[in-house]
């Protein structure tokens, strides 16, 4: 996506768009999958953590991004590429065992899910874990 696209998202998101900004937004665009705070800071690494912590923080309140525990005790963040300050664009999420990545499954259809009367959700997390086809045609050979 190019900065005028990503500058375009940010203020349809009410969010002034800045340097740093625009970085963490690009740096979550390009990734092929979700990104760990960690891996954010390593790919960008002019931004210090606390910076990076603030952009993100900044972008859940906006829901300009999901986060969410992939069931390894890490927190991922992916761009939400809804046209609306909601989160609609919910979809299955993939945990590699080997490679301890999470890829998102945007095809695989969300199961609906009854809540009790009295429960208002909020989120959920569609976690699958298992192995992904690069670790699964390693461990077979």
């Amino acid at each position: 996506m190019e900065t005028e696209a990503l500058i375009e998202l940010l203020e349809r998101h009410g969010i002034k768009s800045t340097p740093n900004r625009i970085l963490v937004a690009s740096t979550l665009e390009e990734a092929s999958r979700p990104l760990s705070m960690t891996e954010i800071e390593e790919t960008i690494g002019t931004i210090d953590k606390s910076s990076v912590f603030r952009t993100l923080s900044l972008f859940r309140e906006s829901h300009l991004v999901h986060a969410f525990e992939d069931g390894s005790d890490v927190v991922r963040y992916e761009l939400c590429m809804s046209e609306s300050n909601e989160d609609d664009d919910t979809h299955v999420h993939f945990y590699c065992e080997a490679c301890q990545k999470t890829f998102c499954l945007y095809d695989i259809p969300v199961p609906k899910v009854r809540i009790p009367d009295g429960y208002k959700a909020e989120t959920a997390n569609y976690i699958i874990r298992g192995f992904c086809p690069v670790c699964a045609k390693k461990m077979s050979r």
